[in-house]
């Protein structure tokens, strides 16, 4: 009794299978040209805040803290511009001298002296360590203290 079940079970799982066409399928979704660039900035994001952590705690030295972050940020640096490489390319627009800025503004590297009216705008401050910040955080990205909005 049981192998006549089994059989009438696979011989209908059969006729499904072989019943399906390729055309009553899904099509996939397409693979975004940006999804592994994606994962690699996420990536680097966590090990970046992994390494503040641990400096934090004192597992690393200031010297292997400061080479390690600046290999993190290069490396994002890199793969944010790989994004806009990619962006305008699909776009058909060149913008390419807003795309290096733009990368090294990701990672903090921005060489430009923030003009007065950057300045000002800059009204979040930490109590705690004195990082300042353009948007109101609710806790310091430094050191975790909650923020308040300074005067």
């Amino acid at each position: 009794m049981i192998i006549v079940l089994t059989c009438v079970i696979a011989i209908a799982v059969i006729a499904f299978i072989l019943g399906v066409r390729p055309k009553d399928l899904p099509a996939p979704e397409p693979v975004s040209p940006f999804q592994h660039l994606d994962e690699r900035k996420a990536a680097i994001y966590e090990n970046l805040r992994d390494l503040q952590f641990e400096y934090r705690l004192g597992k690393l030295s200031d010297t292997d803290y400061q080479a390690t972050k600046k290999d993190l940020q290069k490396e994002l640096a890199g793969v944010m511009a790989e994004v806009d490489r990619i962006k305008v390319q699909l776009n058909g627009a060149s913008q390419p001298a807003a795309t290096g800025k733009k990368a090294r503004a990701a990672v903090g590297q921005v060489t430009d002296p923030p003009s007065q009216k950057q300045a000002a705008s800059t009204a979040f401050v930490c109590d705690s360590c004195g990082a300042s910040f353009e948007k109101p955080l609710k806790f310091c990205g430094e050191c975790g203290k909650p923020m308040k909005v300074a005067k």
